[in-house]
């Protein structure tokens, strides 16, 4: 496997002269049918993601989207918004979210590395499902191989109001608990689904969690969902069964009430 050199800092947009990639952006309603279950994933008053409704009540994102950059605080769950099919000024369904659990080896705080990537996955359950006939969730597969032909879905900073997505990009490493990907992101891409076409459904494959180079070009990291759905499932359910135990207690366990709620909509420097 070639050398990743990893991301400086934050990434706030892509550097002077880096290349464009082949985004469509999906303005139109005929362009974003079927994929209307990619939606904004808006955290508090101060950043976003994208993320992809996988089931009728759940959305799956990249765990670094639930912390504030700032303070490294989770983002209370009650400050979270999803956006499905956000198209200039409107959504498909507007959900906010009941709980939401990062996956329990991702670690947001201390030095920055690359097994970080790995894990970089979070499920969030919805206040209510969503069960409309034009916003079908996804269907959950296998990591592909390498070289495999993938195609990412998402929002970013240049592009908050509409998606866009790039078709055919390729997985040009697999390895390290991380998809090494040519697709093109930016600022708000965290979080992405990436797709796979299998029997001429799109799969949600992979989640889009951070930039780097790879033998001298710049790439899209993301963390495969086969390895930590069902941990993620998991979770959520054994948060479940906590709160219905607690009696006449609500507990919000996106984070303290009482923390800084600034959202956390960043790429990560893994």
């Amino acid at each position: 496997m070639r050398r990743l050199t990893l991301a400086l800092a934050l990434l706030f947009a892509l550097p002077a002269g880096a290349e464009e990639g082949a985004l469509v952006a999906l303005q139109t309603g005929d362009a974003a049918k079927g994929w209307q279950g990619v939606g904004k994933l808006v955290l508090g008053e101060r950043g976003f993601c994208t993320a992809a409704l996988i089931e009728p009540q759940l959305v799956l994102t990249a765990a670094h989207c639930l912390y504030d950059r700032e303070t490294g605080a989770r983002v209370p769950d009650d400050l979270i918004t999803f956006r499905a099919g956000w198209r200039n000024g409107r959504a498909e369904a507007y959900r906010g979210v009941r709980r939401s659990v990062a996956h329990p080896d991702y670690v947001y705080a201390g030095e920055d590395r690359l097994e970080r990537v790995g894990h970089d996955l979070a499920l969030l359950e919805l206040d209510q499902p969503i069960l409309l006939p034009q916003l079908l969730p996804f269907a959950t597969g296998a990591v592909p191989a390498e070289g495999a032909a993938v195609s990412v879905v998402s929002y970013a900073m240049d592009r908050s109001e509409a998606p866009a997505i790039e078709r055919d990009c390729a997985v040009l490493a697999a390895g390290s608990g991380a998809l090494v990907l040519s697709c093109d992101i930016d600022f708000g891409s965290s979080g992405a689904p990436v797709f796979a076409l299998r029997d001429g459904a799109a799969q949600v494959v992979s989640v889009i969690s951070a930039k780097a180079e790879y033998g001298g070009r710049k790439v899209a990291l993301a963390v495969p969902v086969d390895r930590g759905l069902s941990v993620l499932r998991a979770e959520l359910a054994a948060g479940s069964e906590a709160h219905r135990s607690t009696s006449g207690v609500r507990v919000i366990s996106g984070g303290d009430a009482g923390a800084a709620s600034g959202g956390g909509a960043k790429f990560i420097s893994p």
